[in-house]
């Protein structure tokens, strides 16, 4: 076994030395381009959209040609455009309809804000880029030099969606995490944990009771998943065995791949379930597709997958191109790789070999490293907060976070905000979750105080329409039960950031049963 694990960590380093030749962006979107135009030509979107003309413009006209009648041919899609005009025809079994042939499994999503479950299609071309991302992921861990070669032996714990999915009118459907987990490769199988049995479970609750049961005869070396459900089930492990931290159970743990939302919140109670120092690396992998990922030690941000099956462009977040309620105005500006900037915020747009054509997923993010496409993701178009101009981004609140809970020394595992009124000005209302003792009204002013270091709108705006900052503090397990009560339970499940509209009378009106 010890020969096998030099053996990958070798070819892994060799890999990497001849993928590093290869990284130029445009050419690679532009390779990516041609090959979605030309498979997809003969669908009803492509038909309806000048696909022809677009693979014509690619393969023979100038340089932009192709990007500036993709422009001009295919509208800008959020999902109710896609799925009303398109993949509601492909749901029911239309072949050809954005992607060649029938589609037969489905991501169910519904993100953090919306309510009605979104059907994400996973075309088998999808599935294999998916995979092939992930391999690519996998095979970054030969940079990291603190790593030995026993870690390619020991087991990997992904805790997703059940992969018993659902069957229905002649397709699947189910969370990603679970359809990809259904896919894996056989020489994986032996690695991977919990296992196929496990992972069928449905019921969250009891799936993470199963796993905790056999946690003890397992050796795992790392492990995947969103990072409050896996913080969770590791408080459970050491709460059932009775230890001091997860590596009296899992010695060899020397990896946390996660993704979903921003760690850093986490991280202060997250470390103290360890005995030493692990690695972290982080992926954007999301229901239309697997994004970006770290691709070594030193990353400020996370590579774009920029030769994988997803065609980007980027919308300059500013209310040039969206309104104060995150809406996308008529005709905004779009932009290739080559053409933004670091340090500024882009709304994402993906085209995908699932079918997914200008499809507006609703991330903003910002480049850290133009030259390299590292991002990082700085929150949602419509999860930010702008009553009055204090821009207060979900990237703001979670550095303020991580901040306040560093200087008070807790564990902060869940934070929700809403913008409120304030006689006929305005106030936001924070939501805190911790299991630690901590003073309300201290942690305000210490919140109140990092957003205005971090953020000069905010600064500003606090002395003049907002008000009044509130924080309220609650035990973390009450965000779990309100997530428990909206079916919300699961891997790829998250807490909403930044409460609107209903969600703050429904949020406050569970928060008055409890």
């Amino acid at each position: 076994m010890a020969l096998l694990g030099s053996m990958l960590k070798n070819g892994i380093r060799l890999s990497n030395v001849v993928r590093l030749r290869k990284f130029n962006a445009v050419r690679q979107q532009r390779k990516v381009f041609r090959k979605l135009i030309r498979k997809a030509q003969f669908t009803k979107f492509g038909e309806t959209y000048q696909f022809d003309d677009l693979l014509r413009s690619v393969e023979f006209g100038t340089e932009r040609e192709f990007y500036q009648k993709y422009k001009q041919f295919v509208p800008i899609h959020d999902y109710n455009k896609m799925f009303d005009g398109w993949w509601k025809r492909t749901l029911a079994g239309d072949p050809d309809v954005t992607w060649p042939g029938k589609v037969k499994y489905f991501a169910l999503s519904s993100g953090t804000s919306e309510a009605a479950t979104k059907y994400i299609p996973v075309t088998k071309a999808m599935s294999k880029a998916i995979q092939r991302t992930s391999i690519r992921q996998i095979l970054t861990l030969g940079k990291y030099q603190n790593l030995p070669s026993t870690l390619y032996e020991k087991g990997c714990l992904m805790l997703g969606g059940s992969t018993d999915l659902n069957v229905r009118e002649g397709h699947y459907e189910g969370d990603l995490s679970g359809i990809t987990a259904s896919k894996l490769p056989l020489w994986f199988e032996r690695f991977y944990k919990p296992g196929r049995d496990i992972a069928q479970e449905r019921d969250w609750a009891h799936k993470l009771d199963e796993i905790t049961e056999q946690a003890a005869s397992w050796d795992i070396g790392y492990v995947v998943g969103v990072p409050a459900w896996i913080q969770l089930l590791m408080e459970k492990i050491i709460a059932r065995y009775n230890v001091k931290t997860i590596h009296d159970i899992w010695p060899n743990l020397m990896v946390f791949c996660h993704g979903g939302v921003s760690f850093e919140p986490y991280r202060q109670g997250f470390e103290k379930l360890l005995a030493h120092p692990i690695t972290y690396i982080e992926t954007y992998l999301a229901s239309e597709g697997f994004i970006a990922y770290q691709t070594h030690p030193d990353a400020e941000g996370m590579q774009l997958v920029l030769n994988n099956g997803l065609f980007f462009e980027f919308i300059p977040f500013n209310e040039h191109n969206f309104s104060a309620d995150g809406e996308l105005i008529d005709k905004p500006e779009t932009l290739m790789i080559d053409e933004v900037e670091e340090g500024r915020e882009y709304a994402l747009l993906i085209s995908t070999c699932s079918g997914t054509w200008r499809y507006l997923i609703g991330d903003t993010i910002r480049f850290v490293n133009k030259q390299r496409a590292e991002i990082v993701i700085t929150g949602r178009t419509k999860h930010f907060l702008s009553m009055c101009g204090e821009h207060l981004s979900v990237d703001n609140m979670n550095k303020a976070i991580e901040m306040v809970s560093d200087d008070l020394d807790i564990s902060i595992r869940e934070f929700t905000v809403a913008g409120v009124a304030h006689d006929t000005l305005f106030a936001h209302h924070w939501y805190i979750g911790t299991n630690d003792t901590v003073d309300a009204n201290d942690l305000r002013d210490r919140l109140d105080a990092k957003l205005k270091e971090l953020n000069d709108d905010y600064a500003v705006e606090r002395k003049h329409a907002l008000k009044d900052v509130r924080v309220t503090v609650l035990p973390t397990k009450t965000f779990y039960d309100w997530m428990e009560a909206r079916g919300k339970m699961g891997g790829q499940n998250k807490f909403p950031r930044v409460l609107k509209k209903g969600m703050i009378a429904e949020w406050e009106a569970f928060l008055a049963k409890a």
